[in-house]
């Protein structure tokens, strides 16, 4: 009779091991007594378990301080795997190679054609994660999976990309299906709002909290939920499509064919045109806030403006989800308080006052890089704890691409 039943002391031992690994590997680096109170374990367990893990080759222990003491500080071992990550923006490309220990190895961005289609938008970031790996010297078979982000909603039972998503022609193609082919890696895929949002969790603005929005404001407007330390996509992949809650019945028809949605007024190409009368047709947003910066009274106004109206949108996630922080992300990010005080003023109008009261607006730490960095984060989330611990990871759903469960 197998030992390593459920509830017997080997299955017992081998799911604490499997929960230090997954702390250690989110956050990339944690002491002894930060990962007991992350899982719950006793010190005296998680002392065991770092020492066992430690002479398997598994993590590295280093001395360091804590609170002014001692401590010991525990990350996965640089060549336990590597992950790549793919960020497919309205006007970029961005890729990145890292290890489990939270290092970047190798980082590049790369504009692009909105009107590309997939499959040249595939071959781009196939060379790329080719040049990459070759330049952080290491071959294909060492990367444990591959994080794409997207800007549009994906359906988790197909993996093909909504109708709102903002690249035209690539609606209904499944990026993680042509992709896993082309690479031969499993590949993992969300919207880019849950990856800027995943990114800015374990990397950024949102380390150390459990409950958060992330909004992205750039070329359209998407929001990505962190509910008890876990992304929150919905039943369909579909939660966090803040840029389609209505403001104005009677206002501009959007790309999702109602009427009035947030993104309407808030999203670059309506900011723009509010504009290139007077500063010309070659005006983008990031140029706008520089000349907000700078003064400029016409551009000052059109970003508070679209400050209210986001923070009504910020308003109605605080009455629903209660969220600790919310995070701003996208070009917009980049004008300060010039955005962020007129979408504090909005919550603290339109929220309910103990949830405002709690909620705190701040913008991304991490800027253009919190998408890519959030696909790395997808993969390393995502992955299984048995191929570090000795027993074969579990086959995927389809070939390559690896279903995921809505959550």
């Amino acid at each position: 009779m197998s030992t390593d039943t459920p509830g017997s002391q080997s299955s017992l031992h081998r799911a604490n091991l499997e929960r230090v690994l997954r702390a250690v590997r989110m956050a990339g680096s944690l002491t002894q007594a930060e990962i007991a109170r992350s899982t719950g374990l006793s010190a005296a367990t998680v002392s065991n378990i770092v020492r066992e893990l430690k002479e398997s080759g598994t993590v590295v222990v280093a001395d360091t301080s804590s609170g002014g003491r001692r401590a010991r500080s525990v990350s996965l071992s640089g060549d336990a795997g590597i992950v790549v990550g793919i960020d497919f923006g309205h006007t970029h490309l961005r890729v990145a190679v890292g290890n489990l220990a939270h290092r970047v190895l190798a980082e590049e961005s790369a504009p692009i054609d909105v009107d590309v289609s997939a499959a040249q938008g595939f071959d781009r970031a196939e060379a790329l994660v080719e040049r990459l790996l070759q330049q952080a010297g290491f071959r294909p078979d060492k990367v444990i999976g591959v994080g794409l982000g997207v800007p549009g909603p994906i359906d988790v039972e197909t993996g093909a990309l909504g109708s709102t998503a903002i690249l035209p022609g690539w609606t209904g193609i499944a990026p993680g299906h042509e992709l896993a082919e082309r690479l031969g890696m499993p590949v993992h895929v969300d919207n880019d709002a849950n990856l800027g949002a995943l990114g800015e969790l374990v990397w950024g603005a949102g380390r150390g909290l459990s409950d958060l929005a992330y909004i992205k404001v750039a070329s359209g407007v998407g929001a990505g939920l962190v509910v008890n330390g876990q992304i929150y996509r919905g039943p369909g992949g579909t939660a966090g499509e803040i840029g389609h809650i209505t403001l104005d019945e009677a206002g501009p028809v959007c790309r999702c064919g109602n009427r009035g949605c947030l993104e309407t007024f808030v999203g670059s190409r309506y900011l723009l045109g509010l504009l290139t009368s007077t500063l010309g047709p070659d005006l983008t947003l990031p140029r706008v806030v520089e000349l907000a910066h700078q003064g400029d009274l016409g551009c000052r106004r059109v970003i508070a403006d679209a400050g209210r109206q986001i923070g009504t949108g910020v308003a109605t996630l605080c009455n629903l989800l209660n969220p600790r922080r919310v995070i701003l992300g996208g070009d917009l990010a980049d004008a300060g308080e010039l955005v962020l005080a007129p979408i504090r003023d909005s919550v603290a109008r339109y929220a309910i006052p103990s949830a405002a009261r709690q909620l705190s607006v701040v913008p991304g730490t991490l800027g253009g890089r919190a998408e890519v960095l959030g696909a790395l984060a997808l993969v390393m989330s995502e992955m299984g704890d048995s191929g570090a611990l000795g027993r074969p990871a579990q086959a995927s759903a389809a070939p390559g691409f690896v279903a995921r469960t809505a959550g």
